[in-house]
């Protein structure tokens, strides 16, 4: 299994990471989330850019990668919904583009076609990581230990009500259009239907 690989299936086991130590009640456990997410999401491009540039490029990456992202965004989107951070209505939509957008792709590849992830699709996932880890960060500020991070949200303008709203929005904003563009422009795909 060559590196880019590798990095993908590290990023699967520091989801189901994340996943756990967000579902556990100890003194550090948003601060340790934040890591973990966080070097979960740097995986996601390096993986892609090591195997672009060494020429790296597996069947394997091409199933895995993009599914690797879409269970991490998943589980961070959902983990947030607990807390009162995430609209679980937001999270639905989210999660619905990933299935449709996963969807088209397999009927792109049961047709010998393979769909990259187009420039938008790319600016979705960073924003929606952004939003991700802001949540983390904001969830961290509150423990007694990192209470010097509380000022980035204590003011009116970047507080969670307002930066995290105008972050949920564009991301949001983001995956839809990008989801919409993506159907749009592989249409013929389900032309048979």
């Amino acid at each position: 299994m060559n590196l880019p690989n590798q990095l993908t299936v590290l990023r699967l086991i520091l989801t189901f990471v994340f996943v756990g130590v967000m579902s556990a009640d100890f003194r550090h456990g948003p601060s340790i989330a934040t890591i973990v997410f966080s070097i979960a999401a740097i995986t996601d491009f390096l993986d892609g850019y090591i195997a672009r540039k060494h020429n790296l490029i597996t069947s394997f990456g091409k199933l895995m990668d993009p599914l690797a992202d879409k269970v991490l965004m998943c589980a961070g989107f959902i983990m947030l919904i607990p807390a009162g951070l995430m609209p679980a209505w937001v999270v639905i939509l989210i999660i619905a583009r990933e299935f449709l957008v996963t969807g088209l792709r397999l009927v792109a590849s049961a047709e010998g076609v393979v769909l990259a992830a187009d420039k938008l699709g790319k600016q979705k996932t960073i924003w929606q990581i952004v939003v991700v880890i802001y949540f983390l960060v904001y969830l961290a500020s509150e423990e007694p230990t990192f209470t010097w991070m509380r000022w980035l949200f204590d003011w009116k303008i970047t507080g969670p009500a307002i930066a995290g709203q105008i972050l949920i929005w564009v991301s949001l904003i983001l995956t839809v259009v990008s989801g919409f563009n993506y159907g749009w422009k592989n249409r013929k795909l389900l032309a048979d239907c």
